[in-house]
C-alpha cells in the first residue's frame, strides 16, 4: 500500500530555518506530482507547495510560501523536501505530505488521492 511518511518537524524560532521530508513507497514515486498542505489549530488545511512529477522542473508556491519555502524532489530517494527558512509563528502547524497522479489535483483541487500522517512544526516568537 502507499505509504507517505513525514519527518524533519520540531520547534524552532522565528526566523530559523527547517527542512521537512516526506518519503514515499508503494507508488512509482516518478510518476507522481508531490506537495506539502499544513493544518494549524482550528483552521482549515492548507496548500503550501507542490512539484509536477519526474523532473520535478515546475513547482507551484503558495502566497504565504514564497520567497521563503522550496519544494524539491530526489527520484532516487522517493522523498520530497520542504527547505523552510525565515520561519514565522504563523507558520506553525501539522505539516502534511501528499501525492496525485495529477498536478492539477494536488495544487488546483487540493484532493491529492494519498496522504501522510503529517509532522509538527512549531515556531516560537
Amino acid at each position: 500500500q502507499v505509504q507517505l511518511v513525514e519527518s524533519g518537524g520540531g520547534l524552532v524560532q522565528a526566523g530559523d530555518s527547517l527542512r521537512l521530508s516526506c518519503a514515499a513507497s508503494g507508488l512509482t514515486f516518478s510518476e507522481y506530482a508531490m506537495g506539502w498542505f499544513r493544518q494549524a489549530p482550528g483552521k482549515e488545511r492548507e496548500f503550501v507547495a507542490g512539484i509536477i512529477r519526474r523532473s520535478g522542473g515546475s513547482q507551484l508556491y503558495a502566497d504565504s510560501a514564497k520567497g521563503r519555502f522550496t519544494i524539491t524532489r530526489d527520484s532516487a530517494k522517493s522523498t520530497v523536501y520542504l527547505q523552510m527558512g525565515a520561519l514565522k509563528p504563523e507558520d506553525t502547524a501539522v505539516y502534511y505530505c501528499a501525492a496525485d497522479l495529477s498536478f492539477h489535483r494536488l495544487v488546483e483541487l487540493h484532493v491529492p488521492a494519498y496522504w501522510g500522517q503529517g509532522t509538527q512544526v512549531t515556531v516560537s516568537s
